[in-house]
């Protein structure tokens, strides 16, 4: 059995145009013989164009009524293949602008088929002809993934993915309906510890990338939802703690008469520490990663104690050091270390503290 009758080719498609069937002859002609293409809505306009490609060897045509988003075209997509092809080895994603071209689908499946791994077909965003905005885009996503998940991903962005079947089922129940679904995918195979690899493709922009629908200000919204309610979170319970540390300063000097100033500081923020984190533990487990368990709560107990730890440092460095011991300076030395211990805390709470992902094989 030849690597064409073993993968499967998923094309998700919105208001396509001419383009979506030179697309799908070029992967005709290079031999392979299973598409699913998803009409993700477009409506009565563009279908001559769905039917035309109904007409075309090997392929599938699947249609949402409604334009329900990339993310959902492929999940309808991956339902289908896992249905309907007991014997695929996996599939190959591409989009429908002739952006990838059929050796590098055809490359991308031969690298998954041989390493039974997660490959994404990566493109070079150092060339000349890149558009700006997708240059600055990709430079920037990479970075985030890179400091907030320890990843290195070379292009977040590619649609050009292949995927053995045996991974499939989790992929496909990952949140998410639109471009968001793309990123996601990227955080379960973090989480999941699933092997990816990557694989070089030629950098094709068609009239300055102007046919995509990505939607600048909403789906980056959506693709940074996680990290931004993360910061969030953060925020509220850093409020809160200030406030508390203030208030119970005021409580254990006057009301239980502890005149040591170093004793005081350290329990007013111990406890306001542990009243912040009990709240932070509560919105970062239903809010922000929305995962977890039983297993969760000692692990977040395991990572607090570690960042109080951290945290103590600011007042140390006062006690130690010959500086006037006030708000005006402990409270920057706090927010200093605080905003250096946020993406580490991040990482490690969305890989460990609430990851339900055991290492999928």
């Amino acid at each position: 059995m030849s690597i064409f009758d073993k993968v499967t080719v998923v094309i998700p498609s919105y208001k396509p145009d001419e383009k979506l069937i030179s697309t799908l002859n070029g992967v005709i002609d290079t031999g392979f013989t299973d598409i699913i293409v998803v009409d993700d809505g477009g409506g009565e306009k563009y279908a001559p164009i769905f039917e035309k490609v109904k007409a075309m060897p090997g392929c599938t045509v699947l249609h949402h009524p409604v334009n329900r988003g990339k993310g959902a075209a492929l999940k309808t997509a991956f339902a289908y293949y896992l249905e309907n092809r007991p014997e695929s080895v996996g599939l190959v994603t591409a989009d429908a602008d002739g952006q990838h071209l059929p050796e590098d689908i055809l490359g991308c499946a031969r690298d998954m088929a041989e390493k039974e791994s997660v490959i994404l077909g990566v493109r070079d965003f150092s060339l000349p002809h890149v558009p700006p905005r997708s240059k600055a885009g990709n430079r920037f996503t990479s970075g985030f993934f890179k400091i907030f998940f320890g990843m290195n991903i070379s292009d977040t962005q590619t649609g050009l993915r292949a995927i053995p079947r045996k991974y499939l089922k989790p992929i496909a129940e990952v949140e998410g309906d639109r471009y968001e679904y793309e990123t996601h995918m990227l955080f379960l195979i973090g989480k999941a510890h699933i092997p990816m690899a990557e694989h070089t493709i030629d950098t094709v922009y068609i009239d300055d990338n102007s046919s995509s629908h990505f939607r600048v200000v909403r789906d980056s919204a959506r693709i940074y939802k996680m990290v931004l309610l993360f910061a969030f979170s953060s925020l509220v319970c850093t409020v809160i703690d200030i406030v508390l540390d203030l208030t119970l300063a005021t409580i254990v000097s006057d009301i239980l008469q502890v005149s040591n100033v170093f004793a005081t500081a350290l329990l007013a923020f111990a406890g306001a520490r542990l009243i912040s984190a009990v709240i932070n533990y509560f919105l970062n487990r239903f809010a922000v990663f929305k995962d977890g368990g039983r297993i969760s709560f000692p692990r977040y107990v395991l990572l607090a104690c570690s960042i109080f730890a951290v945290n103590i440092i600011p007042i140390l460095i006062v006690f130690v050091f010959p500086i006037p011991f006030t708000n005006a300076i402990v409270m920057p030395l706090r927010l200093i270390v605080s905003l250096m211990v946020f993406p580490v805390s991040f990482k490690l709470q969305h890989n460990f503290v609430f990851n339900k992902y055991k290492c999928i094989k």
